[in-house]
């Protein structure tokens, strides 16, 4: 398989990768919570994305936009409605209300409100939730909507809830906010709750404060049986007292006389008895204090002997421990010079082996470069050998003068092309003696091989035609001379390159 198929084969791939990823890249969309993208074109049913991402191909489809956001209506009833007994009342109720997501509800929201603003979806439910809202109106009591406004509502959340669905929208909330009416029926009906307030208030305010006054009567005639009895209580405790306190008193000067003689006594006795206790207390102090000097010399000398001890071992270990830490750290050392000179004994050998192939790639280098040359110059011959034929007529015309010119001319030309190859080396290091000579040999050599060439291919001698001009041994001599130019022409170029 060549090139042109490979390439004829992925570019197709390559163009529609790169295709499909434009498609991804332009018609790339993601839509927020509270926003529905409706996408239509090429499917039957629009695709709906909320909260999600999706691929809209552009030119093909369309992107159109639902706000899911909720929508705030102040409905309010343009006149006055009679209610059911026939009282005219103005109703006041906040209403929010919202796209459905529903999938049949939203594409009916889609059909009706593609793309338009909050202000006209909330001015078409405001007309229906008024209509419904008169509707309830009409069917209810003014007392039963003013002390029931939950069922109020109610009923006209549940008569506009169909309506509403047909064009795509939910009743999220529906709330009364006030009753309205120009011949004061609202506050009227208040009037009798207010005065039956009052009355039952006024009641119970009586029949607290009658209470109260019992309550603090009762309390006051307690109050007062309980202070005389308290006071009666006071002066007998207070006779008591004293005659206890006379008693008492009588008993503690007895008392009194009684401990002071015990106590004079039992001092007296004390005194001996701490004398007596002093006294054994010092002698037993002296036999400890003799028995503990005897335990402190026995400790102090069992303490020398461990210290010494632990102190030679201890040292004893450590010198151990060095000795074998420095011979291992001797050891290591060792075994890391040994690892080093070995390796640098391997890089080196590797070094000389890499150097001798390098030399040996390069000169073969050389020598298959001279005779791509030289067969690029027979080939070059071969191309122009029926000039040269064709030339050799003239040059039988022309004389010795003539041919010789023409010789001469392209010699050089020739060596030139020969040690082309040589000149373009930076560099070449010839080992052993004479190797110069060969070098110069081979590229003479390779001269020849063009002339040689130039005979096999055209049949012309160049020694043949110089012989016949000259004799065979002029020829001879001058194409010894032309050599020796030839070296002298090599020599110069090469010591011009190794000069640069």
């Amino acid at each position: 398989m060549d090139t042109m198929d490979i390439l004829f084969k992925v570019i197709p791939i390559c163009a529609a990768v790169i295709f499909i990823l434009i498609i991804l890249i332009t018609g790339y969309v993601k839509a927020s919570p509270d926003t529905a993208y409706i996408i239509s074109g090429l499917r039957k049913r629009p695709k709906i994305l909320i909260g999600r991402a999706g691929i809209k191909i552009p030119f093909l489809e369309k992107k159109d936009e639902l706000n899911l956001q909720l929508i705030p209506i102040d409905v309010k009833t343009s006149s006055a409605v009679p209610t059911a007994d026939y009282i005219n009342i103005r109703v006041d109720a906040a209403v929010n209300v919202k796209i459905s997501v529903i999938p049949e509800n939203l594409n009916l929201a889609a059909q009706n409100f593609l793309n338009r603003k909050t202000d006209y979806i909330a001015q078409v439910a405001r007309e229906v939730l008024e209509g419904n809202m008169r509707e309830i109106v009409g069917k209810m009591n003014l007392e039963e909507m003013v002390s029931d406004r939950q069922k109020f509502a109610s009923l006209v959340k549940e008569n506009a809830e169909p309506d509403l669905a047909a064009m795509g929208l939910d009743i999220v909330s529906f709330n009364v906010q006030n009753f309205v009416d120009s011949n004061g029926v609202i506050e009227n009906l208040g009037v009798d709750n207010i005065v039956k307030i009052q009355k039952n208030a006024a009641i119970s305010r009586a029949e607290s404060e009658k209470e109260i006054a019992k309550a603090q009567a009762n309390a006051q005639r307690e109050a007062n049986e309980a202070q005389i009895a308290a006071q009666t209580d006071i002066a007998q405790k207070n006779n008591e007292l004293a005659i206890t306190q006379a008693e008492l008193k009588r008993v503690s000067d007895a008392k009194k006389a009684e401990a002071d003689a015990a106590y004079q006594i039992q001092q007296e006795e004390q005194r001996k008895t701490i004398e007596i206790t002093t006294a054994n207390a010092n002698i037993a102090k002296q036999e400890k204090e003799i028995l503990l000097k005897q335990k402190e010399a026995e400790v102090m000398e069992q303490a020398l002997d461990a210290q010494v001890k632990k102190k030679a071992e201890a040292e004893k270990f450590a010198r151990q421990q060095q000795a074998d830490a420095q011979l291992y750290q001797r050891q290591r050392e060792a075994e890391a010079k040994k690892y080093e000179l070995s390796q640098q004994a391997e890089a080196l050998k590797i070094q000389a082996e890499a150097e001798k192939y390098a030399k040996e790639q390069e000169a073969e280098g050389i020598r298959i470069k001279g005779l791509a040359e030289a067969e690029a110059i027979q080939a070059k011959a071969v191309a122009e050998a029926e000039g040269i034929e064709k030339k050799a007529e003239a040059m039988a015309k022309m004389g010795e003068a003539a041919v010789l010119e023409m010789y001469f001319k392209a010699l050089p030309d020739v060596v030139r092309n020969a040690a082309e190859p040589l000149a373009k080396v930076d560099k070449i290091t010839m080992y052993g003696d004479g190797n110069s000579t060969k070098l110069m040999k081979d590229v003479m050599n390779t001269l020849n091989q063009v002339t040689d060439g130039l005979k096999e291919s055209t049949g012309v001698d160049l020694n043949a035609v110089l012989s016949g001009f000259l004799g065979a041994g002029a020829a001879t001599k001058l194409m010894s001379k032309s050599d020796d130019a030839a070296k002298a022409a090599f020599k110069d170029e090469a010591e011009e390159n190794s000069q640069a």
